[in-house]
């Protein structure tokens, strides 16, 4: 398994997500408007800001987890049973911690 190819995914996702993370926050910094339509409608849009931000937090904890166990050396292996995560899994999600038999069972 190429690591160095993984952990280059795993750290560009993560200066996307941080990118993104910045730009939730400045929108949200923005005045608000005067017209209570206007102001209905400009909440709504922040609550799915903040939805966003939140699901975007999320991702950048495990794919911070993931780069620690790229750096401990424990990349690729489930902490669960100790088996290998398959690269078809990590290709698809590379912050997963979990094989998929632990993930489904």
């Amino acid at each position: 398994m190429d690591i160095a190819y993984f952990e280059k995914r795993l750290l560009d996702r993560r200066r996307e997500l941080n990118e993104r993370l910045g730009r939730i926050e400045n929108d949200l910094e923005q005045p608000g408007d005067r017209d209570l339509e206007d102001q209905a409608i400009q909440r709504e849009n922040d609550e799915v800001l903040e939805e966003m931000g939140d699901v975007s937090q999320k991702e950048l904890i495990a794919i911070d987890a993931a780069l620690a166990r790229v750096k401990a050396g424990t990349y690729g292996t489930c902490p669960k049973c100790g088996g290998k995560i398959s690269e078809a899994r990590l290709e698809a999600v590379p912050e997963a911690a979990l094989c998929e038999e632990c993930i489904s069972g």
